[in-house]
């Protein structure tokens, strides 16, 4: 499977070594058939996650702050760029 993009004119450039194997030059000309799915498949931004997979990631080791604690943080934050 190769991945190429489509530019900001609709054109879309073939990898050189897949236009060797078709023998496609310059000025072929390609047929386009509607199947319903088309023929050329937009690539996923990236795999199909669940929640579970990716929050995964975000495992702390403290306990989660409480909302004083977040409030005060933000607070001194605030303070230290007032006083640069």
């Amino acid at each position: 499977m190769k991945i190429t993009k489509i530019s900001e004119t609709g054109q879309i450039i073939l990898p050189p070594e897949m236009c060797k194997n078709y023998h496609l030059e310059i000025g072929t000309e390609i047929i386009l058939t509607d199947t319903g799915k088309g023929i050329l498949q937009p690539k996923p931004p990236f795999p199909p996650t669940t929640l579970n997979e990716v929050a995964g990631c975000l495992r702390v080791q403290t306990s989660p702050k409480t909302l004083e604690e977040i409030e005060a943080a933000i607070s001194q934050g605030i303070q230290e760029q007032w006083h640069d």
